[in-house]
């Protein structure tokens, strides 16, 4: 049982480390190759996977069942939860940049649409005098196309870590300790970034720590989603949603006093909250079961 994890675990990160070193030798997240790294550290946790089921004699099929690339037992529960993630997450996303100005941790441009503007503009586009339909039009794209168009780096990480690793931590620990150590390790793997600031650029190094607590919380809302279900596909679409939507929300603040990615938006302290009670609430009324160990 120890080798195949430990398979994971170096394979996982060994190569996380080795996709983002062109950002540590020159550049760091400025580095032109920066999306390419990036992109390809979500593929490792699936290399992490293949590797564990290379010194498995589990038949694919089954290994694919068990690390939740079917549909789960209950097709209909699973589609349910893979609307649910496609439409919750930019609406919890956007609640949560309702509720930073409403406590007065930001402020909203809906007018100016300034810091959107400054962005376009930063990229060369060719910025029209009214922004609104831009704005509507990017939204759009983000809620409906974003889940499918980030749908394959997505499986790349969530096959390793709520396909995989998962229902191993939570065979051996129960479900809220394994819910949680899975937060925190995938947390770590996104060290390799995190240490140059990424998604807390305020925060520099210190964005690696920080971010484990954002993992843990969005992790226990997915982590439960695929032990519901039984499925990974849920978890896909939630996570894919969130990397399409989380930024777009933020470019409604004021580029006059811009958005404190670790107070604002649903990365930080206040999104924490809220999908804090959210998982609270799910776990205590719909429970997960604890499924079948994995090989």
């Amino acid at each position: 049982m120890k080798r195949p994890l430990l398979i994971f675990i170096v394979l996982a990160f060994g190569l996380s480390w080795a996709a983002a070193l062109p950002l540590w030798l020159g550049g760091g997240l400025n580095s032109p190759q920066m999306v390419w790294a990036g992109t390809l550290m979500m593929f490792t946790p699936t290399i992490g996977v293949l590797g564990a089921w290379a010194v498995s004699r589990t038949p694919f099929r089954e290994w694919a069942r068990q690390t939740g690339l079917t549909l789960g037992e209950r097709k209909g529960r699973t589609g349910v939860l893979v609307l649910v993630a496609w439409l919750g997450v930019p609406l919890v996303t956007f609640l949560a940049m309702g509720l930073s100005a409403a406590v007065g941790l930001v402020s909203l441009d809906l007018d100016r649409l300034s810091l959107f503007r400054n962005m376009l503009e930063a990229q060369g586009a060719q910025v029209p005098a009214d922004l609104g339909p831009v704005a509507v039009l990017q939204i759009a794209i983000a809620v409906v196309a974003g889940p499918v168009l980030n749908a394959i780096p997505a499986l790349g990480e969530e096959w390793g870590w709520r396909g995989w690793l998962l229902p191993r931590l939570v065979s051996t620990n129960g479900t809220f300790v394994g819910l949680l150590y899975s937060g925190v390790i995938w947390g770590v793997w996104h060290a390799p970034l995190t240490l140059l600031g990424y998604n807390y650029p305020r925060l520099g190094s210190w964005a690696a720590l920080y971010f484990i607590g954002f993992c843990v919380l969005f992790g226990m809302l997915i982590g439960w989603m695929r032990l519901r279900t039984g499925s990974v596909w849920p978890a896909v679409v939630a996570h894919g949603a969130l990397n399409a939507i989380a930024g777009v929300a933020l470019l409604f603040g004021d580029a006059a006093a811009p958005p404190n990615e670790a107070l604002v938006g649903i990365t930080g302290l206040v999104g924490w909250v809220l999908l804090a009670l959210a998982a609270a609430v799910l776990l205590r009324l719909r429970p997960a079961r604890a499924p079948q160990p994995v090989s």
